[in-house]
């Protein structure tokens, strides 16, 4: 199934997406997708549901992240090689862990705003784990077993916060707008193997990521027994996942990054697109 949530901000509505590409609400069925749903059970719940009979959705509203109540917004850093080469990082021997603002949450589509005084704002396309149920020291041969399903993710980053300004990434990573996720949440029974699914990202029309998961230094179920060792991961919990080379801070003769009129675009196979204007900040 493809989960998804349309309507306003902060006024979001619980929907799936059918086979033909129609929206179809549930707001009859849950009060929203919140992680009490993200169960095997109560995805089977809704899985055994004919699409047809729920009511379908006019128009092209607005998407929202595909899952509300998101407690954690854990990430990982330097996980493909070649783009740990392009930051002029060693690889990692163990999985670098950060955080990821919740309030930087945002829709697929919604504008991506620049920080105030920001210079070096740029792109990183990566597949998200949203996790289905509490995960403790879970062994890496039963962890995508509490992987509810998977999602887009673009990990905006400001470059000069990050690793500029001393302390931990997570300055530059958790700024309004810095976390556009889905359009969608496809469940993990629908999109099978984690470890090959192919990532792009474009600016203004030009390729500049193209990547696949298979070559993560530390697939899907090492991140999520991982991770699980030193944090309790609950029900919508997202992980994302790192990023394939190809980003702004390692383009060469000289890095570019994001400026105001810039259009990202973003896409991985079987979990949609994204497309997000730049614009300078200002408050929502």
């Amino acid at each position: 199934m493809k989960l998804l949530r349309f309507g306003a901000v902060h006024n979001e509505k619980p929907g799936l997406l059918d086979a033909n590409g129609v929206i179809r609400s549930l707001s009859a069925i849950i009060d929203d997708w919140a992680p009490e749903h993200l169960s095997r059970a109560a995805l089977a719940r809704i899985a055994a549901l004919d699409p047809a009979s729920l009511p379908a959705v006019a128009g092209k509203p607005r998407l929202g992240v595909p899952i509300t109540g998101v407690r954690k917004f854990i990430a990982i850093g330097l996980n493909y090689a070649d783009h740990a080469a392009e930051a002029k990082q060693p690889i990692p021997a163990e999985p670098v862990i950060f955080t990821k603002a919740i309030s930087c949450l945002s829709g697929p589509d919604d504008d991506v705003m620049l920080p105030k005084d920001s210079r070096k704002t740029d792109w990183e396309v990566e597949l998200g784990v949203v996790i289905g149920r509490t995960a403790r020291y879970v062994e890496e041969a039963q962890a995508l077993d509490y992987v509810a399903g998977y999602c887009l993710v673009n990990d905006v980053s400001e470059r000069e916060y990050q690793l500029e300004r001393g302390g931990t990434w997570d300055k530059g990573k958790g700024c309004d707008s810095f976390g556009p996720v889905g359009p969608w949440l496809v469940t993990a029974d629908e999109l099978g193997d984690p470890q090959n699914i192919d990532l792009w990202l474009e600016v203004n029309g030009a390729r500049r990521q193209t990547g696949n998961t298979r070559t993560m230094i530390f697939g899907v179920a090492v991140l999520v027994s991982y991770v699980s060792r030193f944090m309790t991961l609950e029900p919508g919990d997202i992980i994302t996942t790192g990023t394939p080379p190809g980003v702004g801070t390692g383009m060469k003769p000289v890095p570019v990054f994001l400026k105001s009129g810039d259009v990202v675009r973003l896409g991985a196979t079987g979990l949609g697109v994204q497309q997000q204007h730049v614009v300078n900040w200002s408050r929502r």
